[in-house]
């Protein structure tokens, strides 16, 4: 099958960059800085740009290029935070954190289209909605629950569509119906991360590629960031390292908060272009997908039109792309039965960060600003945590922010590396086909 699977073009790599590839800088290294930001994705860029709107002069320093993490490899899908409208966030802080949480969160989502709009970014955005189609009757009805909750949030409605109505979004019988939300869009991952890069560039941040960091200790005048380059004196440090916080060989700029997060690999293909009729009748709306199952599927139309984009967890264990590509055609498949014989022309993967809680997080430990844990919705909220840090450290944030200073927890023993994912994954697995099963 793997065979007649892959396009004779294939290429394990994100179908993204074949627009926007991350760009190659020969910055040189600075000598100091008024603010470091540590991690040139989603949300050091946002910090960036905020920062230098107010006057400042940060420096963005990335392992690898900017952007080049999950910030270009993310299925670019925008949404204000949906995630976190749950029960289960009320039972744990109470009813008005959990609404400040959710209203907070869902500002993410007016935040990003008005920077797309003021900085002029060319990334395809669409404000196209969602379908969170339910695996289960009793996903189902939890999807209801939170629909009143999300629409007062957001300002923008929500819709229970019950099975019988599910194809007037999903062109599948797979899922017991699911909910339309407006509050969501779509855009290319690569091309705003290239945009973003360019405007805080642009607005004066200086972007340092190539640089990774090795270790931050406090100086007399602020902190002393070692780098294979040299040293970088900073007034103030911010680390937005997320799912690439441990580096390959187990160091890391921040270890406390590397024992906070969880890497977890998410894998997306890119099908050969496909008629017309067919993508309409797979995505009527072109709205953005996802499912209810704790090991969920995502899925969307490429921004041109052509294409289907599905992600998900294809393994919870280190898998190569083509290892990949099989599985996730397999999940397709099952929910689109007649592209059985569609081929994939991209497969990639790429890290994001989720958190012990599935909060995202932001704080200052010993000195240093954070900002992490967007549980795999980042686009949104990754650039909405940057803004808000950057705020805090010139001294600008004068509204209360209700993810920020949580409680940060992590389990004992753990440094970083999740070795617990295949059979935490394995589980969830299995409680899906139960859940169907008892369906």
């Amino acid at each position: 099958m793997s065979a007649r699977l892959f396009a004779p073009d294939f290429q394990a790599r994100p179908y993204w960059w074949d627009a926007a590839e991350p760009a190659a800088r020969d910055t040189p290294m600075p000598q100091g800085a008024e603010v470091a930001i540590v991690g040139g994705g989603y949300a050091g860029l946002s910090a960036a740009l905020t920062l230098a709107r107010l006057g400042h002069r940060p420096v963005v320093l990335d392992a690898e290029r900017i952007g080049w993490g999950a910030s270009s490899r993310n299925g670019g899908m925008v949404s204000g935070g949906l995630k976190l409208a749950s029960g289960a966030l009320a039972k744990s802080l109470g009813e008005d954190r959990a609404k400040a949480i959710l209203r907070d969160a869902a500002a993410s989502f007016p935040f990003i289209e008005e920077l797309i709009t003021r900085e002029g970014i060319d990334c395809d955005y669409l404000r196209c909605g969602r379908f969170t189609a339910a695996w289960t009757d009793g996903h189902y009805r939890a999807l209801a629950t939170r629909a009143d909750a999300i629409a007062e949030a957001t300002g923008l409605p929500t819709e229970m569509l019950p099975p019988e109505r599910q194809r007037e979004a999903l062109g599948s019988d797979r899922y017991r119906g699911g909910m339309k939300a407006a509050a969501s869009g779509s855009l290319h991952p690569g091309k705003y991360a290239r945009g973003l890069a360019e405007a805080a560039a642009k607005a004066g941040a200086t972007l340092v590629d190539s640089t990774r960091v090795g270790a931050i200790t406090r100086a007399a005048d602020g902190f002393s960031i070692q780098t294979p380059r040299g040293s970088l004196r900073a007034g103030a440090v911010l680390v937005t390292t997320n799912g690439y916080s441990l580096g390959p060989d187990g160091g890391s700029a921040m270890p406390w908060l590397a024992r906070r997060v969880i890497p977890v690999g998410s894998y997306i293909i890119a099908t050969e272009p496909l008629p017309v009729g067919t993508m309409d009748r797979l995505f009527p709306g072109r709205r953005m997908i996802g499912d209810t199952r704790r090991v969920l599927n995502y899925f969307r139309p490429s921004p041109d039109g052509t294409r289907v984009l599905w992600g998900g967890r294809a393994s919870f264990g280190p898998t190569t792309p083509e290892q990949a590509a099989p599985v996730l055609h397999g999940f397709m498949t099952s929910v689109f039965p007649e592209l059985k014989d569609v081929r994939v022309t991209h497969a990639w993967t790429g890290n994001v960060a989720f958190t012990f809680d599935f909060l995202p997080h932001l704080g200052v430990q010993d000195g240093v600003h954070y900002a992490a844990g967007c549980q795999g919705s980042g686009v949104a909220m990754a650039t909405w945590l940057g803004h808000r840090a950057g705020l805090r450290i010139a001294g600008a944030d004068n509204a209360p922010f209700a993810l920020a200073d949580l409680p940060f927890r992590t389990m004992p023993t753990y440094s970083g590396r999740p070795w617990f994912l295949p059979v935490v994954g394995g589980w969830y697995r299995l409680r899906d086909r139960l859940d169907r099963l008892a369906a």
